[in-house]
C-alpha cells in the first residue's frame, strides 16, 4: 500500500469524447462508455468518473481539460477522439497547449500496440502530457483500440499517479497489473 497521505482518497478521473458528430447528437457515444468500462474493469480501488462529451473545437478541449485538472482535480483525464490527421482533429494540440511537460512514450507505445491490429495506426497522433500534479492520456476514437492502447499503457499508469502524490490506484491484477518499483 502506498504510504503517502492520498493512498485512501477517492480517484476524480475525466473522460473526455472530443466528436462533433456525437456530440451533436448524430451518434451515440461509445468511445466515452468504453473508456469508463476499461476503468471498471482495471480498478478496484474507488474513483468517481467525470465525464464530457464535447465538439472537435481547440478552444473547447483546453478549456474542458483545465476545468477537469484545476477545478474538479482530476489526477487522470482520458481522451478519445481527435487523433487523427483530419483537420479537425485538433486533440494533441490542445493537450500540448494545456500541459506543462509532455509524456511522449504512450503516445509511442499506443502506436505500436495499434499496429498489431492496423496498418493506419501511424496516422494517429494520440499522446500524454502532464498539467499540474495530472495526466492527461489521448486515446484513438474506435472502442476497440482504446481498450488495445489502454492495456498496453496502463500498467504505468498508477505509478506515475504516485509519483505527482496523487490518489493511489490499485488494480484488479485478473485483468491488468500496475507495475510499481519494488522498494
Amino acid at each position: 500500500m502506498n504510504s503517502n497521505s492520498s493512498a485512501h482518497t477517492m480517484a476524480r478521473i475525466g473522460i473526455v469524447t472530443v466528436s462533433d458528430r456525437a456530440s451533436a447528437g448524430i451518434y451515440e457515444d461509445l468511445s466515452g462508455q468504453a473508456i469508463k468500462d476499461t476503468l471498471s474493469a482495471y480498478l478496484t480501488s474507488p474513483w468517481q468518473a467525470e465525464y464530457r462529451l464535447i465538439a472537435d473545437e481547440q478552444d473547447e478541449i483546453e478549456r474542458t481539460l483545465v476545468e477537469l485538472v484545476d477545478e474538479v482535480g482530476c489526477c487522470l483525464v482520458i481522451t478519445t477522439g481527435g487523433t487523427g490527421p483530419a483537420k479537425r482533429d485538433v486533440t494533441p494540440e490542445a493537450t500540448e497547449a494545456v500541459c506543462d511537460r509532455m509524456m511522449p512514450g504512450f503516445g509511442e507505445l499506443m502506436r505500436q500496440e495499434s499496429l498489431k491490429y492496423v496498418p493506419t495506426a501511424i496516422l494517429s497522433r494520440q499522446t500524454a502530457g502532464l498539467r499540474a500534479a495530472s495526466l492527461i492520456v489521448n486515446l484513438p476514437g474506435k472502442p476497440k483500440a482504446i481498450r488495445q492502447c489502454l492495456d498496453a499503457v496502463f500498467p504505468a499508469i498508477p505509478y506515475c499517479i504516485d509519483l505527482m502524490d496523487g490518489p493511489f490506484l490499485e488494480c484488479n491484477d485478473d485483468v491488468i497489473s500496475a507495475f510499481r518499483p519494488a522498494k
